[in-house]
């Protein structure tokens, strides 16, 4: 049961990673568009098919596959926002 709650406090922590991430890359977050989206798709097929194979410490890999989606599509989100990029 510990476990389970330190992986969501973890995970939580990639909500402001993200939002701090792009407010320091304002500048950049437009011509990163592309780049913010392939991340975010990889990650997370690569996140399911890790579900399918059996290796060591896979639910590290996916907990960290599933963290840089994250980060990585509130980047996309607010590069769309007027107000926040410069």
């Amino acid at each position: 049961m510990p476990q389970a709650i330190l992986i969501v406090l973890i995970m939580l922590t990639s909500l402001p990673a993200g939002l701090l991430l792009a407010y320091l890359c304002r500048d950049e977050l437009v011509a990163g568009r592309k780049w913010f989206k392939i991340i975010s798709v990889v990650s997370i097929i690569a996140a399911i098919l890790l579900l399918l194979v059996n290796i060591n410490y896979k639910l590290e890999i996916i907990l960290s596959l599933i963290y840089f989606a994250v980060v990585s599509a509130i980047s996309l989100k607010l590069s769309f926002k007027k107000g926040f990029i410069k």
